[in-house]
Order: structure tokens, then sequence, then C-alpha cells
């Protein structure tokens, strides 16, 4: 077959070099619609478990059924499944059997197309194919309009090749994915036993070599407050001045700020960082989160608006009080104290009436410093799996048309 260099991806493997052809989808894949259930049919018990969109992100919140259907409307080990009404890509099911809800298609492929090149490229194609999708709210795309979709192929052998690359790659991701995960648990549960439950003393887990109980004392008489200065997201600039904002405290913050990425062109009367600023969020989307902080690790950062700056006396360690607040005792107090509905505040007058439970100065540094360790491994694991999905996305590019 003669090559033509407009079907014909930029990275290929050895030994492959005929162009790819364009298919229907229909003629190389069948789309088999799930089954739509009423609120009223879906059981908290059952006998089989009933595969919903929600399901692809979680297990929790599962309904079940007993009806018997036909074997078409079970999904089974190894079954290719695809949503057509969100944003959820291709997906083997891996899971016992389940009989999958309206929404959720699952698909027959021939024998001219792969399983795992097809996971990728029905994947990568997404956008393609629900180019023409029907709704507003709730997206979706007939049947009848998949089918007659295009895709490019190569030959089985090509797919062959691809498929298992990209499967081994998106093995990795789940496993650094996974990784990260599990020290953020790790993370959260000693955050949890390392600080007094509310009314005692001690600590469920402590260092050996600390045995006096912990004070208790309002924050107000061991810091002073202050407020960051306001900027918006229309002043980010790729360039400039670094400033921390209060919402990547939710989003990309660990303990400690050493880095920062986003930009400003500075202003007067601008609040900027001296180091050791415990900050925490002055509003959020609810109680629960409003209730972290993070320590300034550098001077000469911008501080912006919709941060509250604490800055602890020389009895409280900085990393210390913002672990503490993010998750000790303290954090459940202090989501207490947020005032709001859609968008809860909370401020500096409400931080000086917490009552914050602390040990000796030494003990804060030692429980500083092992969460800055926990802090460092989230960080290579977030860095691993941000490289590796760059790396992904950039080889699908070149890999496929």
């Amino acid at each position: 077959m003669s090559e033509n260099k407009e079907n014909v991806p930029q990275i290929r493997f050895p030994g492959f070099s005929d162009a790819w052809e364009q298919r229907r989808l229909g003629e190389i894949a069948t789309f088999i619609n799930g089954r739509a259930y009423s609120q009223d049919e879906l059981l908290a018990k059952g006998k089989y478990k009933v595969l919903r969109v929600g399901n692809f992100y979680t297990n929790d919140s599962w309904y079940y059924s007993d009806m018997e259907l036909g074997e078409k409307h079970y999904a089974n080990v190894g079954d290719l499944l695809y949503t057509w009404s969100a944003s959820f890509g291709p997906h083997i099911w891996l899971g016992d059997k389940v009989i999958y809800h309206y929404h959720i298609w699952k698909v027959a492929l021939s024998e001219q197309f792969d399983k795992q090149f097809a996971v990728q490229i029905l994947d990568y194609d997404r956008a393609k194919l629900m180019s023409d999708h029907n709704g507003s709210t709730m997206i979706h795309i007939t049947k009848k309009g998949m089918e007659e979709k295009t895709i490019s192929l190569p030959s089985t052998a090509e797919q062959k090749r691809i498929g298992t690359f990209f499967c081994t790659l998106d093995n990795l991701i789940t496993l650094h994915q996974r990784k990260l995960n599990n020290v953020k648990k790790l993370k959260a549960g000693l955050l949890q036993k390392m600080f007094p439950k509310n009314g005692e003393k001690f600590p469920e887990v402590r260092f050996p070599e600390f045995t006096h109980a912990w004070e208790q004392r309002k924050l107000g008489e061991l810091a002073e407050f202050s407020k960051g200065s306001g900027y918006t997201k229309n002043d980010l600039t790729e360039s400039g001045s670094p400033i921390v904002l209060y919402g990547r405290l939710y989003t990309k913050y660990e303990t400690i700020i050493n880095d920062v990425d986003t930009f400003v062109e500075m202003k007067d009367n601008s609040v900027i960082s001296e180091g050791n600023e415990v900050v925490v969020p002055a509003s959020g989307e609810t109680a629960e989160d409003i209730s972290r902080a993070s320590v300034i690790g550098r001077s000469g950062f911008i501080l912006g608006g919709d941060l509250n700056i604490i800055k602890p006396n020389q009895e409280i360690d900085p990393i210390f009080l913002a672990l503490t607040i993010s998750g000790g005792t303290q954090q459940k107090e202090m989501s207490k104290c947020a005032q709001g509905k859609s968008v809860v505040h909370l401020h500096n007058s409400d931080l000086k009436q917490v009552s914050l439970f602390y040990p000796k100065l030494e003990e804060q540094q030692r429980i500083g410093k092992f969460f800055v360790e926990i802090d460092r491994l989230i960080t290579l694991h977030q860095r691993k799996l941000e490289h590796l999905q760059k790396q992904k996305k950039s080889l699908l590019q070149q890999m496929f048309l």
C-alpha cells in the first residue's frame, strides 16, 4: 500500500509504514445501550450491582437490581465500556459482573479493532466524536450518531503495539496516582492521631521522648494578625512579582510555600512576606474546606487578598500552627466559626478566639519536621505523576492522527 503522508503519525514503531485508513465506527464496533432504570427500580440491596456513570469515579453509592436481563445488558470482566453523557472516556471493566445503566455503552469490537488501542483512540478522539452532541445540561450522543463517526486506524498489528505501549504507560500513571493517594491518606490519618482529640491533653501517637501534657490558650494570646492585599485574577501576568493567592491553598500548596508560579505587577501598599507567616484563607466554598493553612517559607512574596495572616510568637512554631489548623482539633473549631452560605468567610477576629492546644516548642518542631518530610514525599509523587501525564499527552499527539 502506498504511503500517504497526510495519514501517517509523527512517531511510529519500527516496521510499520502503511498509511492509516479512515473507518466508520459502525463497521468495526457495536455500541450496546444500557438499560434505563427509574429511581424506584434502583434498590439498596439486590442480586446485581447497577453500574452508573458516577461509579467510574468512586465505589460508593452503589444501587442494585433483582431483574434478570439478557446477557448484552451485563458488563463482565474485560468488557469495554464507554460513557456518552459525561466527560469520562473508555474504560475496560475489571470489577464484578454488573448491570450497566443508561448513559453507558458496552462496546463489542470486531477483530479489526484491538481493545487496548480502542481505549486510547476513543478517548483521544472524544472531543471530535462528541462534536455534534445533543443537550446542554446533559451532553450526549445517540448510538446511531456514534456509529456514523469515523476514526483513523492502522493495521491490527500496529494497533496492538500501540495499545500495549499505552496500557503499560497507563498502569505506571495509576501506580503513581495510587502512591500519591496513599501518602495523602497517611498524612490525613496522622494529623488526626498526632494532635489531641477534643477535651484531651495527650495525642494518641507521640514521639517517645515527650511526655508532658499539652497546654491550651487562645490563639489571640500567641500571635499577631493582619490581612493580605487585594489582587484579582485580572491582575495576573506571565512574569513579575510572585504572589500567593488564597485559592491555591486548596489546589496546590502543602504545608510550606517555597515556590510560587503566579505573578503580578506589584501595586503600592502591597503586603510582602518576611517568611514564617501562617496564612489561612478568608473565604471558601465550605466551612470544612476553609480551615487550612500554609507557612510562607520565604521572604519577598506578595500576600494576596482574602488571606488571613498569622505571625506566631516565639512559643509557637509556624509549621506546627499550620498543621494544627489544617488537621488538628482546631480544624473543627475553626470550621464552626466560618460564616456564610454559598461562600463562607473566616475573619481574624474568629481566629483570635480559637483555643490552641500545643506542647513544648521542641515537640512542636519535631512534629513539624516529620510532616515536612511527608510533604516532600507527596511533592515527589505529584511531580512524577504530572510528568507521566504530560508525557502521555505528548505521545498521543504524535502517535495518533
